[in-house]
């Protein structure tokens, strides 16, 4: 059998980036010809996703309490390498799969306090105001996310959180140059998008 012929991807430049989309026939007819008489593995994925989607908000719940948690463990110990650590990763995790367990707008608010704990130069500055805020916003819109205005509270939630996160981190990075021009791009979890 005659293996496709490779076929360059579509490349799109704009200013002073490429926006790369990769041919993917090659992948599906590969698919095909491992299991021409099987079901189609993305329907199968996608249906044993339907079959635990009553378990996303218990998932859910559980990950807002492991980082309520991680919170609490800041509050009484301070911001030290492993309540960090600690912190980080249980917002880290609802950032990475809130999106896909069908939370997704709670992804910039988790995004946002990852940045806070990323970017800050001295952990001992961090105000636990701030990180009270971000877990207060995630639980919040984890919680209401049945409401027909959860769109305009999360996009409200996290634009302002965005903006004290951002104050906080310029002055704290005011003399690295090279953090500061990180703090400044775009946010790769637009809230406006989600």
């Amino acid at each position: 059998m005659a293996r496709p012929k490779p076929t360059k991807p579509n490349t799109v430049t704009c200013g002073d980036y490429e926006v790369i989309t990769p041919d993917t026939r090659k992948l599906r007819s590969t698919l095909r010809q491992a299991a021409p008489d099987e079901p189609d593995p993305v329907a199968l994925a996608e249906e044993a996703l339907a079959q635990i989607a009553c378990e996303f908000s218990n998932w859910m719940k559980l990950e807002c309490e492991r980082l309520d948690n991680a919170r609490r463990d800041v509050k009484k110990s301070g911001l030290s390498k492993k309540t960090k650590q600690e912190l980080f990763l249980a917002a880290h995790d609802l950032k990475g799969d809130s999106g896909l367990f069908g939370f997704p707008k709670v992804v910039p608010a988790a995004d946002s306090l990852c940045r806070l704990l990323e970017h800050s130069p001295d952990l001992r500055k961090i105000p636990v105001a701030i990180v009270d805020q971000h877990v207060d916003a995630v639980r919040a819109i984890a919680r209401e996310y049945t409401r027909t205005d959860i769109a305009a509270m999360a996009a409200a939630l996290t634009r302002k959180l965005r903006e004290v996160t951002d104050e906080f981190l310029m002055r704290e990075n005011r003399n690295r140059p090279e953090v500061l021009k990180v703090i400044q791009s775009p946010a790769l979890a637009p809230s406006e998008t989600f």
